[in-house]
């Protein structure tokens, strides 16, 4: 089994293998012995009626209300150039027609750009939207669609790697929100819808149950260790990812994020970032571009019933320190191993996971008061709280890779035909494409197509296509022609 970001990237897999223990039971069939009927006095049943019988929940109206707040995040990546010189090149003998140098990176042509999809649910009005941080950390192009069929370039305004949390705007007014709710009074078994774009389908609707909460998850970007997950076994597929999780009041109450997977689909077992833990992220990310946390420098484990045992506890509870940074907050305060945190500030520490989310949403600087259990009874520290180093995560002050400028606007490297190679692919085009990059890239332009109109008027010149190029708006529908085929491209200028 394997935890898995359910987020659709071409390319890209986001598994850490974890190990299970599987268990079989014996499914061998056994005899069946026939037994003479028991003569017992009948006893009468009530009825079942209608009103005896609970209801299954009608989520029709939730999701009407709050459906059209859920966005689909495209994404697109430029792909690196990757040698496969084991394959013949089926665009070779177009390259070879025009004298293009076939490109050093591979027999496949030109590199496709990664493409993915996700799942985001809007916090504004004026566009600002939460979804996670693997969705959009690497994307050179974010795309959000609306339910309505709008479709807006959005901004990145922050990503945080360690929560899993992302902010993107997209420029936009009167926009429907959520509603946000409160995770902290989620109870297993209460009902939960989440709204997605599971495999690019928009706007899909799944429900289930509360599993569990408080879940603590290893994973590669560090989320698991502040993140108290809330489990559920609601239906999340690829593309799901930063969809919102919705309580039965249809309130957000978490952010889709991860699954636990043997085939990378869904299999019951679903995992959501709390909606306190992703606003105060994206609090932060608004006003300052990356989130500060707080440290302690203790290594924690939980406490089990033998571990309460042996300690003197009267039951499981708390944070177990197995070890001190040396020089650390804890080791300055006076924190050792074997030590039990029981409350932070007065509040009950009940699970070990609990504690990391306590402190790493206390400002650097400020002082906790911990009730410590040690030597059979409780003892009272302050620890001065430091500073969390975070992982270099994008903010809004580090530029997009792919936005310096460029030679021509829509990214192309063209020249004259000559005009034996026009006789040879028959076309009434005058200007082949050499190199591609940027918004061309992005849109599928591939070096050999031969250009024949910008947004509908037909160019013949470099110069013609230069003035097209500067009169266009930021879409532009390019006509090429791709062999013996006249297609038109739309692409998206920065």
């Amino acid at each position: 089994m394997s935890l898995s970001h359910p987020a659709h990237r071409v390319g890209y897999v986001f598994l850490v293998s974890i190990a299970l223990a599987a268990c079989s039971g014996d499914s061998r069939a056994q005899p069946t012995v026939a037994a003479a009927p028991l003569q017992t006095p009948a006893v009468p049943t009530a009825p079942v009626t209608p009103s005896t019988v609970n209801a299954l929940p009608d989520f029709s109206s939730l999701v009407e209300k709050a459906g059209p707040a859920v966005v689909n995040v495209a994404v697109v990546q430029q792909a690196q150039p990757t040698a496969d010189n084991g394959l013949e090149d089926p665009f070779g003998d177009f390259f070879r027609r025009f004298g293009i140098p076939t490109p050093d990176y591979g027999q496949r042509g030109s590199p496709q750009p990664v493409r993915g999809e996700g799942s985001g649910f809007i916090v504004s009005p004026d566009g600002y939207i939460l979804t996670n941080a693997h969705v959009v950390a690497d994307a050179d192009q974010v795309t959000v669609k609306l339910t309505d069929r709008r479709e807006f370039q959005a901004k990145v305004i922050g990503v945080d790697q360690r929560s899993d949390v992302a902010v993107i705007k997209i420029p936009a007014t009167n926009l429907p929100t959520v509603r946000i709710g409160d995770a902290s009074h989620l109870k297993p078994g209460e009902w939960v819808l989440a709204i997605g774009s599971p495999f690019g389908f928009e706007n899909s609707a799944t429900a289930g149950i509360v599993s569990a909460t408080a879940r603590s998850l290893p994973g590669d970007n560090g989320a698991g260790s502040i993140v108290p997950f809330i489990q559920t076994d609601v239906a999340v597929n690829p593309g799901n990812s930063g969809g919102p999780l919705f309580n039965m009041r249809g309130e957000v109450v978490g952010i889709n994020s991860q699954i636990f997977s043997r085939t990378g689909g869904y299999m019951g077992l679903s995992f959501a970032i709390p909606i306190d833990v992703a606003m105060d992220v994206r609090d932060q990310l608004i006003k300052s571009g990356k989130v500060t946390r707080g440290r302690i420098g203790v290594t924690i484990q939980n406490v089990n019933a033998q571990l309460a045992e042996s300690f003197g506890l009267d039951r499981p509870h708390g944070a177990l320190v197995s070890s001190v940074l040396p020089g650390s907050p804890g080791e300055k305060a006076g924190l050792k191993p074997g030590d039990v945190i029981l409350a932070v500030n007065g509040k009950t520490v009940e699970l070990s996971t609990e504690l990391p989310t306590v402190i790493a949403r206390m400002k650097p600087g400020t002082t906790a008061a911990l009730t410590v259990w040690r030597g059979g009874h409780e003892q009272k520290l302050e620890v001065k709280i430091e500073q969390l180093e975070e992982p270099r995560s994008r903010n809004a002050g580090k530029p997009v890779k792919g936005e310096s400028n460029e030679e021509s606007r829509l990214g192309l490297t063209v020249r004259l035909l000559l005009p034996q190679e026009k006789q040879q692919v028959d076309t009434d085009g005058t200007l082949v494409i050499e190199q591609v990059n940027g918004p061309a890239a992005v849109a599928g332009v591939q070096p050999g197509d031969v250009i024949l109109g910008v947004n509908g008027k037909r160019v013949k010149t470099l110069a013609e296509l230069r003035d097209a190029s500067k009169a266009a708006g930021k879409n532009v529908a390019l006509l090429i022609q791709r062999q013996d085929a006249q297609i038109f491209v739309p692409l998206r200028l920065n």
